[in-house]
């Protein structure tokens, strides 16, 4: 893989500039964005140090008598500690097919999608029966009907309760969820929206694939589910019964893709499930193209990058963090909150960023005025940013 070449990416010409009432006008920093009122992750009670599962996911993965230099190598540089998964590790190997992998996708995910469920909502002072709109991602399993609609009898939502449920954004989904709630809520500024991520990554793992892009995911990918409740307006939900909340505001956001890039990420799908493409040119793309985006997007909000004071960006791995960190001119502790997640619990897909951002407001809430950027990147190749303020 390391061989592959990097795809060229050929900018769209400009368009004609916009006479001035149609151009885009920076957001005031005044302005009443949804405020995040809760995030609440929840994780397996299957916990692992990096270096016990080495073994057993060698095991797994490579046929007997292999040389397993470059699966340790693989392990010792993904910046991993520890991670939660699924089911206890011994069970991997009885999962058999796709469907007994997906069957245990649909029953973990729903024990582990309540509990993070429940516990923001009751973060946020509360109830099922309050949520108007129910976003609900992940890329490492597939149901119909999906989660979230069996979430939604199960724990007492409202049965005219909207749904939107995503497949496809992989790492994206939690930044590109929370964008879409912010859409939804700045026109139905009444309501209380819900974002939630569930991601087993460790039920993709590919049995008796040897690829270096299947060593990379066993080493680098953890499991967990996180929700995240959000109001509109002056963050009470406009029932007037419940005090404002105190998080930080979603002033903007902004959607990327990077043409000629659909083959960096994503799923190979077959009849063992979702095997997984990771293609070693990502940084390169996210070092030399990334940063200009995003300058770009603050630049309309009249800010820089020196104006950002949390970072929450998505830990792809070290590499990622390094081009991220590198092409924006970042100071060495500026993703430092990316690298503590990733020791703890590795690479948890779309439900990464909003353990960051759990994990920021947990050691210290932010002063307020301050001003957040949380980032990530997924397969398309695309890349979502969302302003925050708090």
């Amino acid at each position: 893989m390391d061989d592959m070449r990097v795809p060229v990416i050929v900018e769209h010409a400009p368009a004609p500039s916009a006479p001035p009432s149609a151009a885009r006008r920076p957001t005031s920093p005044s302005a009443a964005g949804p405020r995040i009122a809760a995030v609440r992750c929840a994780l397996p009670p299957h916990r692992y140090a990096q270096d016990e599962l080495t073994g057993p996911i060698g095991d797994l993965c490579l046929p007997s008598g292999a040389d397993r230099a470059l699966l340790h190598r693989v392990h010792a540089s993904a910046g991993v500690r520890t991670r939660h998964l699924a089911l206890p590790i011994e069970r991997y190997a009885r999962l058999g097919d796709f469907g007994r992998s997906n069957d245990a996708w649909i029953e973990a995910g729903l024990d582990l999608g309540e509990e993070a469920l429940s516990g923001a909502l009751r973060e946020a002072g509360l109830t099922p029966a309050d949520v108007d709109l129910l976003v609900f991602a992940s890329i490492t399993g597939v149901a119909t009907p999906s989660l979230d609609a069996r979430l939604a009898g199960r724990m007492g939502l409202r049965p005219d309760v909207k749904r939107l449920p995503l497949f496809g954004l992989g790492c994206v989904a939690g930044a590109a969820g929370l964008a879409r709630v912010h859409d939804h809520l700045r026109g139905h500024p009444d309501d209380t929206a819900v974002l939630l991520t569930v991601e087993l990554c460790s039920l993709t793992l590919q049995r008796g694939d040897s690829s270096r892009a299947n060593l990379v995911a066993g080493a680098l990918f953890g499991d967990g589910a996180a929700a995240l409740v959000a109001r509109g307006g002056d963050g009470s939900g406009g029932s007037g019964t419940v005090e404002p909340a105190t998080g930080p505001r979603v002033v903007a956001t902004r959607s990327h893709l990077y043409p000629g890039t659909e083959q960096l990420l994503g799923w190979e799908i077959g009849a063992t499930g979702f095997r997984v493409v990771i293609d070693a040119g990502v940084p390169d793309i996210v070092r030399g193209h990334f940063g200009r985006h995003l300058r770009a997007f603050l630049a309309e909000h009249e800010l820089t990058v020196d104006d950002i004071g949390t970072w929450i960006c998505h830990p792809g791995g070290p590499r990622i963090l390094s081009a991220v960190s590198e092409s924006l001119g970042l100071s060495d502790d500026a993703l430092d909150s990316s690298r503590r997640s990733l020791a703890a619990v590795g690479n948890m897909s779309s439900v990464s960023v909003l353990h960051i951002l759990e994990g920021v407001r947990a050691r210290r809430e932010p002063e307020p005025g301050t001003w957040g950027l949380l980032l990530a990147m997924g397969p398309g190749f695309c890349s979502e940013l969302v302003l925050l303020r708090w």
